[in-house]
């Protein structure tokens, strides 16, 4: 299958939430039942870290999560370039690639973030905007929203 189709040239992949990270194993289990891995098919890690870069730009201003001010202050912090290397690392992984993310777990993540479901809503919303955006097929779109999802409730807490 040829590399995965961004609108601009790359091709693809995504990450959620403020640092996304699911069980590595539902990857693994697809892959061994349906060919090749959601990492090859979204076009390995160029693509992967394109998609992610456009998801952390779109999410670190937004208005209304840092109305929150705990993600607000996170944002303060956390310099946009480190986080985009920890998601796309640990997305690479996620998906079945050979990258090794070395960060903190979901949970311990964002524990003192305080995130409501309407925050999480709206990081989906922005995560399928961006997917969208370098048009990432259904069927790809579909499995790395089952991963995002997967990390809800290490994530939201209120």
């Amino acid at each position: 299958m040829s590399r995965l189709l961004i609108k601009t040239g790359s091709a693809l992949v995504v990450s959620v939430v403020l640092s996304l990270g699911a069980p590595l194993a539902l990857a693994q289990e697809a892959t061994a039942t349906a060919g090749p891995s959601l990492y090859d098919r979204l076009g390995g890690l160029a693509p992967i870290s394109v998609v992610v870069s456009d998801f952390i730009d779109a999410l670190v201003p937004d208005e209304v999560l840092n109305a929150n001010p705990a993600i607000d202050a996170a944002r303060q912090r956390v310099p946009a370039p480190y986080l985009k290397y920890q998601v796309t690392a640990l997305v690479c992984q996620t998906t079945g690639g050979p990258c090794q993310y070395q960060g903190r777990d979901m949970k311990s993540t964002h524990a003192h973030l305080n995130i409501t479901e309407a925050e999480w809503e709206r990081m989906l919303s922005i995560f399928n905007e961006i997917l969208a955006k370098h048009s990432v097929p259904a069927q790809e779109t579909q499995e790395l929203n089952d991963i995002v999802e997967s990390t809800k409730a290490d994530i939201v807490t209120m």
